[in-house]
């Protein structure tokens, strides 16, 4: 067998936000690539669709929701451990700045942010997280690069989220774990086709990108994989951007 410094097979991998989007092609590509997955989502009907789609053996379900503290304690005691962490769970919404009050900052921060850290934090604390392990964090670029009317507590959460990651990559690299984000554009998810903009809107939209389209949750499922594997083990404390080039216009 030739050699492939992108495999992750003999690794172990914990996805949340894995029924949908990015989080299920991540578990799935992860899965190709020879890894066991651990997946975790709310929905358990859409959680067992992926479950059903994962190549190899051995995968799992931890079902719940993140922002319930004992769905974080029932995660981290399921989990004896992992090689890889990829925490996708998140939501938007997009309200203007004049709207965006306490009760809508309290909601979209405790998924895409608190809850997010919290799990991180008690892997790390409980020593689940292998040594050599690898922690990839959805982040965005709204919050980052770009700041979209309406989109400020989203892009909050990101910013934060990417800042936190930074301190955790210089914490956790004496156990030798990375810590990384991905910054994805938009991506062709049913996130983005709930109303907010009609199709028209969104296909006009895409053109912007150098690359002449939205992004597929499958363009940041293979920038995963590289993130997890030991393609990446002297990469930490990074933005990977997977933006179609939308940065730099």
């Amino acid at each position: 067998m030739s050699y492939n410094p992108f495999s992750l097979a003999g690794k172990t991998v914990f996805v949340t936000g894995a029924s949908s989007g990015i989080g299920k092609a991540i578990a799935i590509a992860a899965s190709r690539m020879g890894a066991v997955i651990i997946l975790n989502a709310r929905n358990e009907e859409r959680l067992r669709e992926t479950l059903g789609e994962l190549d190899g053996e051995g995968h799992r379900m931890i079902l719940g929701d993140v922002t319930d503290a004992s769905v974080v304690q029932q995660i981290v005691s399921e989990i004896d451990s992992v090689d890889g962490v990829v925490l996708c769970a998140g939501k938007a919404i997009n309200l203007p700045v004049q709207f965006c009050d306490k009760e809508h900052m309290d909601m979209l921060f405790n998924l895409n942010f608190f809850s997010t850290v919290e799990i991180l934090r008690m892997l790390y604390k409980k020593k689940r997280i292998n040594k050599g392990g690898s922690v990839v964090l959805i982040d965005s670029v709204g919050g980052v690069t770009r700041f979209a009317p309406g989109g400020a507590i989203y892009g909050a959460t990101k910013a934060a989220l990417g800042s936190y990651a930074k301190f955790c990559a210089r914490e956790f690299a004496p156990r030798k774990i990375r810590v990384n984000c991905i910054c994805p554009g938009m991506i062709d998810t049913p996130l983005i086709h709930r109303g907010t903009l009609t199709e028209e809107q969104l296909a006009e939209d895409a053109k912007r990108y150098p690359c002449g389209r939205y992004g597929k949750a499958e363009d940041v499922a293979n920038g995963a994989v590289y993130l997890l594997s030991d393609a990446s083990e002297w990469v930490t404390g990074t933005d990977l951007f997977i933006d179609g080039g939308i940065s730099i216009i």
